[in-house]
């Protein structure tokens, strides 16, 4: 605990995807006073066609009770 979940499009490299799980581990540690050992990220890749259902949907539109800061954007068709 915790562990955060990052879903994006393809296309970033493996490094830019260790560096960003990285630094979004090193500043929970910090945020929240959690050990290292205690905090897990993973990177899931959506494709662009799937993102409205499998991503803005059931996590964006319908979780918006925990979402912490929202897109400045609407689905796509």
């Amino acid at each position: 605990m915790p562990h955060v979940i990052v879903k994006l499009w393809p296309g970033r490299t493996e490094d830019q995807k260790i560096e960003l799980a990285n630094r979004i581990a090193r500043d929970v540690v910090e945020t929240l006073n959690a050990s290292e050992t205690s905090v897990s990220v993973s990177i899931e890749e959506v494709p662009r066609e799937k993102w409205n259902a499998e991503v803005y949907k059931p996590d964006i539109m319908e979780k918006g009770e925990t979402l912490y800061i929202k897109p400045g954007y609407k689905p796509e068709d």
